[in-house]
Protein backbone atom coordinates (compact mmCIF):
# COMPACT_ATOMS: atom_id res chain seq x y z
CA UNK A 1 0.00 0.00 0.00
CA UNK A 2 2.87 2.39 0.62
CA UNK A 3 4.51 1.98 -2.72
CA UNK A 4 1.31 2.46 -4.28
CA UNK A 5 0.91 5.97 -2.47
CA UNK A 6 4.57 6.46 -3.62
CA UNK A 7 3.25 5.86 -6.80
CA UNK A 8 0.81 7.71 -6.96
CA UNK A 9 2.34 10.98 -5.10
CA UNK A 10 5.45 10.72 -7.92
CA UNK A 11 2.68 10.31 -10.70
CA UNK A 12 0.74 13.32 -9.20
CA UNK A 13 3.97 15.44 -9.06
CA UNK A 14 5.12 14.63 -12.64
CA UNK A 15 1.25 15.31 -13.98
CA UNK A 16 1.19 18.61 -12.08
CA UNK A 17 5.04 19.79 -13.69
CA UNK A 18 3.28 18.87 -17.00
CA UNK A 19 0.51 20.79 -16.71
CA UNK A 20 2.95 23.80 -15.27
CA UNK A 21 5.69 23.70 -18.04
CA UNK A 22 3.54 25.50 -21.16
CA UNK A 23 2.05 28.54 -18.65
CA UNK A 24 5.91 28.98 -16.87
CA UNK A 25 7.15 28.67 -21.00
CA UNK A 26 4.35 31.44 -22.40
CA UNK A 27 5.46 33.71 -19.54
CA UNK A 28 9.12 33.11 -20.37
CA UNK A 29 8.66 33.85 -23.86
CA UNK A 30 6.97 36.65 -23.48
CA UNK A 31 8.29 39.89 -24.89
CA UNK A 32 10.58 41.93 -22.66
CA UNK A 33 11.23 45.67 -24.75
CA UNK A 34 9.11 48.57 -25.48
CA UNK A 35 7.25 48.88 -28.58
CA UNK A 36 8.36 50.54 -31.50
CA UNK A 37 5.48 53.72 -31.71
CA UNK A 38 2.95 52.78 -34.74
CA UNK A 39 3.94 49.31 -34.73
CA UNK A 40 3.90 46.01 -33.02
CA UNK A 41 7.53 45.21 -32.89
CA UNK A 42 9.15 45.42 -29.46
CA UNK A 43 12.91 46.41 -29.41
CA UNK A 44 15.37 44.22 -27.40
CA UNK A 45 16.75 45.43 -24.47
CA UNK A 46 19.83 46.33 -26.50
CA UNK A 47 17.83 48.09 -29.07
CA UNK A 48 16.12 49.87 -26.53
CA UNK A 49 19.13 51.01 -25.25
CA UNK A 50 21.29 51.82 -28.53
CA UNK A 51 19.77 55.61 -29.89
CA UNK A 52 21.10 54.74 -33.68
CA UNK A 53 18.77 51.66 -33.66
CA UNK A 54 16.03 53.99 -31.77
CA UNK A 55 16.14 56.26 -33.95
CA UNK A 56 16.53 54.68 -37.73
CA UNK A 57 13.06 52.38 -35.73
CA UNK A 58 11.17 55.54 -35.10
CA UNK A 59 11.71 57.11 -38.49
CA UNK A 60 10.82 54.00 -40.81
CA UNK A 61 8.20 52.08 -38.64
CA UNK A 62 7.06 50.76 -41.90
CA UNK A 63 10.42 48.87 -42.75
CA UNK A 64 10.87 47.85 -39.19
CA UNK A 65 7.50 45.66 -39.37
CA UNK A 66 7.78 44.51 -42.78
CA UNK A 67 11.32 42.79 -41.85
CA UNK A 68 10.10 41.93 -38.24
CA UNK A 69 6.92 40.04 -39.98
CA UNK A 70 9.81 38.18 -42.38
CA UNK A 71 11.35 36.94 -39.20
CA UNK A 72 8.41 35.64 -37.48
CA UNK A 73 6.85 35.93 -34.15
CA UNK A 74 8.67 36.15 -31.08
CA UNK A 75 11.83 38.47 -32.68
CA UNK A 76 12.31 41.93 -31.08
CA UNK A 77 14.73 44.84 -32.93
CA UNK A 78 18.30 43.96 -31.49
CA UNK A 79 20.29 46.13 -34.32
CA UNK A 80 19.14 49.10 -36.94
CA UNK A 81 22.44 50.17 -39.24
CA UNK A 82 21.76 52.71 -42.28
CA UNK A 83 25.06 51.07 -44.84
CA UNK A 84 27.25 52.44 -45.81
CA UNK A 85 26.51 55.20 -43.76
CA UNK A 86 24.16 58.64 -43.82
CA UNK A 87 24.07 58.22 -47.60
CA UNK A 88 21.92 54.86 -46.72
CA UNK A 89 21.87 52.51 -49.45
CA UNK A 90 20.95 50.07 -47.00
CA UNK A 91 19.41 49.05 -43.58
CA UNK A 92 20.58 46.45 -42.20
CA UNK A 93 17.89 45.02 -39.46
CA UNK A 94 18.64 42.47 -36.95
CA UNK A 95 16.50 40.78 -34.70
CA UNK A 96 16.62 38.46 -31.89
CA UNK A 97 14.11 36.34 -29.70
CA UNK A 98 14.83 34.48 -26.38
CA UNK A 99 12.39 31.66 -24.58
CA UNK A 100 12.87 29.18 -22.34
CA UNK A 101 15.28 26.38 -24.30
CA UNK A 102 14.83 28.58 -27.65
CA UNK A 103 16.96 31.68 -28.95
CA UNK A 104 17.17 33.08 -32.40
CA UNK A 105 18.42 35.29 -34.85
CA UNK A 106 17.91 37.11 -37.83
CA UNK A 107 18.80 39.30 -40.09
CA UNK A 108 16.89 41.38 -43.29
CA UNK A 109 19.15 43.64 -45.37
CA UNK A 110 16.98 46.16 -47.11
CA UNK A 111 17.39 47.72 -50.57
CA UNK A 112 17.09 51.68 -50.10
CA UNK A 113 18.26 52.56 -52.96
CA UNK A 114 15.44 53.00 -56.75
CA UNK A 115 17.28 50.14 -58.32
CA UNK A 116 17.11 46.48 -58.10
CA UNK A 117 21.35 45.50 -56.67
CA UNK A 118 23.06 42.52 -56.51
CA UNK A 119 23.10 41.83 -52.52
CA UNK A 120 24.34 39.03 -50.13
CA UNK A 121 23.30 38.59 -46.72
CA UNK A 122 25.03 36.04 -44.75
CA UNK A 123 24.80 34.37 -41.08
CA UNK A 124 26.68 32.32 -39.15
CA UNK A 125 26.52 30.67 -36.23
CA UNK A 126 29.30 31.27 -33.21
CA UNK A 127 29.95 27.37 -33.95
CA UNK A 128 32.97 25.69 -34.86
CA UNK A 129 31.28 23.39 -38.55
CA UNK A 130 28.05 24.96 -38.62
CA UNK A 131 26.51 25.90 -41.82
CA UNK A 132 26.16 29.85 -42.64
CA UNK A 133 22.68 30.95 -43.57
CA UNK A 134 23.03 32.60 -46.96
CA UNK A 135 20.81 34.64 -49.44
CA UNK A 136 22.49 36.07 -52.68
CA UNK A 137 20.81 37.41 -55.78
CA UNK A 138 19.57 40.86 -57.01
CA UNK A 139 16.68 42.55 -55.10
CA UNK A 140 14.96 45.41 -55.38
CA UNK A 141 13.43 45.51 -51.51
CA UNK A 142 15.82 42.97 -49.44
CA UNK A 143 17.77 40.40 -48.87
CA UNK A 144 17.03 37.76 -46.39
CA UNK A 145 15.47 36.73 -44.04
CA UNK A 146 18.48 34.43 -43.08
CA UNK A 147 17.87 33.44 -39.34
CA UNK A 148 19.28 30.52 -36.90
CA UNK A 149 17.42 29.15 -34.19
CA UNK A 150 18.97 27.04 -31.05
CA UNK A 151 18.29 25.83 -27.93
CA UNK A 152 22.05 27.05 -27.40
CA UNK A 153 22.04 30.72 -26.96
CA UNK A 154 26.17 31.14 -27.33
CA UNK A 155 25.93 29.65 -30.84
CA UNK A 156 22.86 31.70 -31.48
CA UNK A 157 23.92 35.22 -29.71
CA UNK A 158 27.14 36.05 -31.12
CA UNK A 159 26.45 34.93 -34.54
CA UNK A 160 27.99 36.84 -37.47
CA UNK A 161 26.07 38.91 -40.41
CA UNK A 162 27.72 40.10 -43.60
CA UNK A 163 25.51 42.33 -45.64
CA UNK A 164 27.25 43.31 -49.02
CA UNK A 165 25.62 44.93 -51.91
CA UNK A 166 27.64 45.61 -55.45
CA UNK A 167 27.21 48.40 -57.83
CA UNK A 168 26.17 47.75 -62.03
CA UNK A 169 30.10 47.76 -62.12
CA UNK A 170 30.22 45.37 -59.74
CA UNK A 171 32.16 47.33 -57.29
CA UNK A 172 31.37 46.72 -53.65
CA UNK A 173 29.09 49.84 -52.25
CA UNK A 174 28.52 47.93 -48.61
CA UNK A 175 30.23 45.66 -47.46
CA UNK A 176 29.63 45.05 -43.51
CA UNK A 177 30.76 42.39 -41.05
CA UNK A 178 29.28 42.42 -37.47
CA UNK A 179 28.14 40.40 -34.65
CA UNK A 180 24.68 40.32 -35.30
CA UNK A 181 24.08 40.59 -31.33
CA UNK A 182 26.46 42.59 -29.22
CA UNK A 183 28.82 40.52 -27.76
CA UNK A 184 32.04 40.21 -26.61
Amino acid sequence: MRNLVRTLAVGASLVASVLAAPQAIAQDGAPTGPRIADTSVRLSPAGAQDARTRAIAEAAPAAVTASATLCGSGYELETAEQLPDARRYGTLFTYVKSSVGNFGVCAVFDNNTSSAKHMKLKLCPNKTGATCKVDEGTYSQYAGPVKYESSNSLYVMCSQVTAIMWDANGKPIIDRVKSATLCD
